[in-house]
């Protein structure tokens, strides 16, 4: 299904401020699913420059958190930039 395509993993997306933001919004509680919601995160914020709270909650959908930290991730998406 990806022959031939790019793909980013969480190792690829290191140095992205988005990981800094999940940091700083302590949304990485016991890091069970940060990989996949960062890189859930990126792709969201590539195709919407300032995703709303409804954007967020919709493109994140997919990913679950154990901890229950969903304020702080979409928190995360939408102060990566400052």
């Amino acid at each position: 299904m990806v022959d031939g395509r790019e793909v980013t993993t969480i190792e690829g997306l290191r140095d992205h401020p988005l990981v800094d933001a999940f940091v700083r919004a302590d949304a990485v509680q016991c890091g069970f699913c940060t990989p996949g919601q960062i890189v859930s995160a990126v792709a969201l914020v590539e195709s919407h420059e300032h995703p709303t709270s409804e954007e967020i909650r919709h493109g994140m959908a997919g990913n679950i958190c154990r901890c229950g930290t969903y304020p702080k991730i979409e928190e995360a998406i939408r102060t990566w930039r400052d």
